[in-house]
């Protein structure tokens, strides 16, 4: 207990549910990686079990390492972070390997990690935007010192990291923009970018009409949204994934077949990381499908908490993106999984598996975590304090 004390600092709301997906995490892997392990590895599922609690595991070392740093110090590493982020989404677009038309990640050398690089580079632009905007803010009235010095990292970020991977940039675009209107940036402006974002999409869907090989995902993304609007026949090929997913969640019921009782998970693809969802309400039920969702909903509560105690402006804001971000992709995931949003293939995290989406969320909720660290120390201070001028009065 005397090394929790010691050790495990801040928001221990944030902790419990941390540690009750990670175990989740665990049970659910463990259950649908059978058909991966069978097709891959000779049926040894213990192969990726053992892979997934590494993985998990150096998540919350990097989690407790990144609490114990102050906060204020996060914000020149954004700015570095941003700054090498930028050649690096370029890389991958140039020189990372073509999957399905799209290039996510690269392979890190000597040790043969793949990286998706667009993790890095959405902690680095969240934490970049609640900078620039503590910076800003007696300039935010000010289009261009201001907005334009806040939107254009923004922009650059979600570019180059759409041409392979448009939900992710539209997330992030999505997470920085709310980020800008908590952070007090003017009306005007925000509605004026939203005008440029709407024609933004329109002359993607021009150019991926008139020169397919500029946007090679954009006849996927067509497909996904005409598969969920209903313009595609019912059983061909792109209603698969949906149509599976509705089946193992209406087949779980309310109280679910039982843990390692799925049927779907040999038939949906990717049921260890975009369609996990599914497979949890098939095995645990529909009411343990709602205790993700308030899972989810308890830690961006307090994160808003944190961000609403917290005086310093950089420290609010990070707290308030990070937190945002991390809950809004996890509703993506989820509202895919049930139908109520076309297939985007964004992780559950903590949930799903893999190897830096796990870590940088890690690193991402020690920051929130570290904020919230801080925050402690201070209210400890004013109690001793108050405590002494009590001594001295009396």
């Amino acid at each position: 207990m005397d090394f929790f004390k010691n050790n495990i600092h801040g928001d221990k709301v944030i902790w419990a549910a941390v540690v009750i997906l990670t175990l989740l995490s665990t049970l659910v892997v463990y259950s649908s990686t059978s058909a991966l392990a069978l097709k891959y590895q000779g049926g040894n599922t213990e192969y990726y079990l053992l892979k997934h609690v590494f993985t998990l595991a150096f998540g919350l070392l990097l989690m407790v390492g990144t609490h114990k740093i102050k906060f204020h110090l996060f914000s020149r590493f954004s700015q570095i972070a941003f700054f090498f982020a930028i050649p690096l989404l370029l890389y991958t677009l140039v020189k990372g390997p073509d999957i399905n038309s799209a290039s996510r990640w690269i392979q890190l050398p000597v040790i043969n990690l793949t990286f998706q690089t667009s993790d890095f580079a959405k902690l680095a632009i969240i934490a970049f935007t609640a900078r620039q905007l503590a910076k800003k803010q007696n300039l935010l009235d000010n289009f261009k010192e201001g907005f334009l010095q806040i939107v254009w990292p923004v922009v650059l970020i979600c570019v180059l990291i759409l041409p392979a991977n448009f939900s992710t940039a539209a997330v992030l675009f999505s997470t920085c923009f709310i980020t800008m209107f908590c952070g007090r940036v003017p009306f005007k402006f925000l509605l004026g970018l939203v005008g440029i974002g709407i024609v933004g999409i329109l002359i993607i869907l021009l150019v991926g009409n008139f020169a397919p090989k500029v946007f090679p995902r954009f006849g996927t993304w067509v497909k996904r949204i005409e598969n969920f609007s209903g313009k595609e026949a019912p059983n061909s090929k792109g209603s698969f994934q949906p149509d599976q997913a509705k089946i193992a969640i209406a087949t779980g019921g309310v109280l679910g077949k039982g843990p390692g009782k799925s049927i779907q998970r040999n038939q949906l693809p990717h049921p260890y990381s975009d369609f996990i969802y599914a497979i949890i309400i098939e095995e645990y039920g529909s009411t343990f499908g709602l205790f993700i969702i308030l899972l989810y909903l308890i830690i961006l509560f307090r994160g808003l908490r944190i961000s609403n105690k917290c005086n310093n402006t950089f420290g609010s804001l990070l707290s308030f993106g990070l937190s945002f971000g991390l809950v809004f992709q996890a509703m993506v995931n989820m509202a895919v999984a049930v139908n109520l949003f076309p297939v985007t293939g964004q992780p559950l995290p903590m949930l799903s598996m893999g190897g830096t989406s796990i870590w940088f969320t890690s690193i991402s909720l020690g920051i929130i975590l570290s904020v919230s660290r801080e925050l402690e120390k201070e209210e400890k201070s004013a109690e001793n304090n108050n405590s002494t001028e009590g001594l001295v009065y009396a």
